[in-house]
């Protein structure tokens, strides 16, 4: 007998779910929030994204290589590097704690919440949670009223309130001299805190997020597209049979083990697939394609991050890594590293004269640099060379060369025998060496520099 319309609407209801009366697709799913809070980057991206959490770690691995020292400036310039008792905070900042541990929070609550905040205590420092610090801001003026983010703003200290807005326990005040705020990405709408680089990407790690998801309800319903089955209206099954109809399918069906099964309908049924197969969307394209914009935003290139669009063509010769590596290590690492020593001076006790700076000479993964330094030095040596003999003084010569300024050289007056008038012959002084040819017993000596 014929389903009236309550029936058909009770039919679609399958194990207490209710499904739309019309096409019922099989790879259907609610779109999955991400929240741009600092619990939700955490719980929504970090753990939860593979491309995110790739990107984050890359950037912590080689952030962390890094050690501090301190460098002398001398008339502006940097000079060598040095260390000092006063370094110990920064090398042990807590029991069992390395820099390494303390510049992989730091980065780590940069990626996160554009903020890390390191307070010291002693000779110790700590780590406070960035989404459970309120900055406490003031005027240097004496107006009555002012607006966060006037020209006469500044930070007066940190609140920390263990549990955040909600937490029971009392807060804690520091001091601004007591904490280096790294934010190495200022926010427009504050001058006086960090933006979070994955701020932007919430719509883009959604977008990754529903393709991987995609991905897998496509196996898990059999590795197949959509199918539409009908019944002709002679069918007109009873309510029993049709739910016992639909439990057939699905039980010999669904699944991955259940794959490419033959399926046998009766009753006049028909099985229509619609929809793409994965190979028909360009799966691949798509979601490699998101995972790039991830990784550029990141600034890590897809070659040192592994992705598929960094695996293929010529990505992988030698000079396109070497870019890559170039790019990672002078256009992210040295200026994370320069704002992070920064921030730290402002809790560590920097010799005057001197400045706390980053020591990379250790790094593996910068070693193609230090092959690139000693050739540069070994340039700028034959530059102070050629200047010396040209007749200028040597501390001249070397200023000049390291302020990359030749307006610092000074002349000595002396020039070389070269430079005489042809048929010029210098007068030799009296303890000049004797001459004679290169196979007798007096020996040769460089010209000398003349009046």
């Amino acid at each position: 007998m014929p389903l009236g319309f309550q029936q058909w609407v009770d039919m679609v209801n399958y194990q207490g779910n209710l499904y739309p009366v019309g096409l019922q697709q099989t790879l259907t799913g609610d779109r999955e929030e991400l929240y741009g809070d600092y619990t939700g980057l955490v719980s929504g991206a970090y753990a939860a994204n593979g491309v995110v959490f790739a990107c984050m770690y890359a950037r912590m691995l080689h952030f962390t290589e890094a050690r501090f020292q301190f460098r002398q400036l001398r008339n502006g310039r940097p000079g060598s590097l040095f260390g000092t008792a006063a370094l110990a905070p920064l090398e042990t900042p807590w029991p069992n704690g390395t820099t390494g541990d303390l510049l992989a929070r730091m980065i780590q609550d940069v990626d996160l919440a554009g903020n890390a905040f390191i307070v010291r205590q002693g000779d110790r420092l700590a780590r406070l949670r960035p989404d459970w610090v309120s900055i406490l801001l003031g005027s240097t003026s004496d107006r009555e009223t002012w607006v966060a983010g006037d020209p006469d703003t500044e930070v007066v200290g940190y609140i920390y309130k263990p549990g955040g807005l909600r937490g029971t326990e009392p807060e804690m005040v520091f001091p601004a001299s007591t904490v280096a705020h790294f934010a190495p990405i200022p926010d427009p709408q504050a001058i006086y805190r960090g933006m979070s680089w994955l701020t932007p990407l919430i719509r883009e790690i959604q977008a990754d997020q529903a393709m991987t998801a995609h991905r897998l309800k496509f196996f898990e319903n059999g590795a197949t597209v959509n199918l539409v089955v009908k019944l002709p209206k002679e069918a007109a099954p009873t309510m029993d049979q049709f739910q016992e109809w639909v439990k057939v399918i699905r039980d010999g069906h669904e699944g991955v083990a259940k794959a490419y099964r033959t399926m046998f309908l009766g009753m006049g049924a028909d099985a229509t697939p619609v929809g793409s197969d994965l190979q028909q969307i360009d799966f691949k394209v798509v979601q490699g394609a998101g995972e790039v914009r991830i990784a550029a935003a990141a600034r890590v290139p897809a070659t040192l991050l592994g992705i598929s669009e960094g695996l293929q063509g010529s990505t992988l010769n030698a000079g396109n890594y070497a870019s890559a590596r170039r790019n990672f290590a002078d256009g992210l690492l040295r200026p994370l590293w320069r704002n992070a020593a920064g921030s730290l001076a402002s809790i560590i006790q920097v010799p005057s004269g001197s400045e706390l700076w980053y020591d990379d000479r250790e790094i593996a993964f910068l070693k193609e640099d230090v092959r690139d330094l000693a050739d540069i030095q070994q340039i700028q040596s034959q530059t102070v060379v050629a200047y010396v003999n040209s007749g200028f003084t040597p501390e001249s010569a070397v200023q000049a060369v390291a302020a990359n300024d030749v307006t610092a050289l000074v002349h000595t007056g002396m020039l070389s025998v070269q430079l005489q008038p042809p048929g010029t012959e210098p007068s030799a002084p009296n303890n000049a060496l004797p001459t004679g040819s290169l196979n007798g017993s007096s020996p040769m000596v460089p010209a000398q520099l003349e009046a």
